[in-house]
């Protein structure tokens, strides 16, 4: 083998391995990139998953934000008493309480005299209650119990069997437990501790149904959707997408701010109730108008997300008064028999706080932004309720403010 043989193979093995190596190097980019594409493609399914999750975030479902027209609760109303008080009851001077603890020992065969009786843990009550449609007898349903009388405080009383009836006099069904409230008061030596209303509480699964409650929602081959809160953009909403599903063949139709009709032509009860339960899952964007809720007996203050606040200059101050009673037992003089007067007197202190003037500025129009500004006020939520009334009255609170 000459020199010139051994120099081509060698030439011709430098050339195989190069073809190995771009080989190589060329698979090695191809995967490469091919990975880089998946990464991407998983990127972009992820963005359109959460665009299509953000578009929703903001909507509600029909049945969140309407009823089914006819398929309402059932207001109902009873007279009651409630015993097991704690010295909390009406006193003497309520006869009708009194009165009903004589006829109601009357129907267990006891007879007493209304002069001679003296009851402190008993209470004349009013029991209400809204039953929802549809339920059937033996269905437990809560119920509110609220002092007629002069009682000072229902806590830990139970109240007896009361029939409750609707508007026309029927009766559906009967309530009956122990109550509960959401409070205290505890009084003592003239001074008291309380903390919300002890004169109104609940009775939770107190009534049990007698009757079936029925509802009717097919009118003239039409059910009507009705809105919780009228709006004419909403029910606009509303319409598009129950005529988006299939088989409705543009039957919705919107009759004012409030109200859309649902032509169900000849359908049966079992597809109209299909029908129905694809109306109730369907999400609509709601707009709601921008609210202040104030609650003034628990304190309690509620902004709503579209609730804007225009720049204002606030100055409150807090102005408390005590008043402590003192009892003075004066001693009698040496050798007398005379017993001691007993005599009482009262100091009153006010303190008033001077808080200084402060612009009242929302960085952002959001919920966020004036909860922040209003916990640089550092003001107590009963406080809070005369702030807005006062923003509302000076037009800086574009929104409507109600008080319950």
């Amino acid at each position: 083998m000459n020199i010139s043989e051994n120099k081509m193979k060698f030439l011709d093995a430098q050339r195989h391995l190069f073809k190995s190596r771009y080989r190589f190097d060329y698979d090695a980019n191809y995967y490469r990139n091919l990975k880089i594409i998946n990464i991407l493609k998983n990127i972009a399914v992820a963005i359109l998953f959460l665009l299509l999750i953000g578009s929703q975030l903001f909507a509600a479902r029909i049945k969140d934000i309407a009823n089914i027209e006819g398929v309402n609760g059932t207001q109902v109303i009873g007279y009651g008493i409630v015993v097991g008080l704690n010295q909390t009851g009406d006193n003497q001077l309520t006869t009708y309480t009194n009165q009903s603890v004589i006829n109601m020992l009357k129907r267990f065969g006891l007879t007493t005299d209304q002069k001679s009786s003296r009851m402190r843990n008993v209470a004349a009550v009013m029991v209400t209650s809204t039953v929802a449609p549809f339920l059937k007898t033996g269905s437990n349903v809560d119920v509110t119990v609220s002092s007629l009388g002069d009682a000072t405080s229902l806590q830990g009383g139970t109240l007896l069997l009361t029939p409750l009836s609707k508007q026309d006099g029927i009766v559906i069904g009967n309530a009956q437990g122990p109550i509960s409230v959401g409070g205290y008061d505890a009084r003592s030596l003239g001074s008291s501790i309380s903390k919300n209303f002890v004169t109104t509480g609940r009775v939770p699964n107190g009534l049990q149904l007698s009757a079936n409650m029925e509802g009717t929602f097919i009118n003239n081959q039409l059910i009507r959707v009705v809105l919780k809160q009228p709006d004419f953009t909403t029910i606009t909403r509303v319409a598009t997408a129950i005529n988006s599903i299939a088989g409705i063949n543009n039957a919705a139709t919107p009759v004012d701010a409030s109200t859309v009709q649902i032509a169900v032509g000849t359908q049966t009860q079992a597809q109209v109730m299909q029908t129905i339960a694809r109306i109730e899952a369907l999400n609509v964007a709601a707009d709601p108008a921008a609210k202040v809720v104030i609650n003034e007996r628990t304190g309690t203050v509620v902004v709503g997300g579209n609730v804007e606040l225009l720049p204002a200059v606030i100055a409150h101050s807090g102005l408390e008064i005590s008043i402590q009673k003192q009892v003075i037992v004066p001693q009698p003089a040496p050798f007398t028999i005379k017993p001691p007067r007993i005599g009482e007197t009262a100091s009153i202190e006010a303190k008033e706080e001077n808080a200084k003037s402060n612009a009242f500025q929302v960085k952002n129009p959001t919920v966020q932004g004036i909860a922040e500004a209003l916990n640089l006020l550092q003001v107590k939520p009963r406080d809070l309720i005369a702030i807005f009334q006062a923003l509302k009255e000076s037009g800086s609170l574009q929104a409507e403010l109600v008080i319950q």
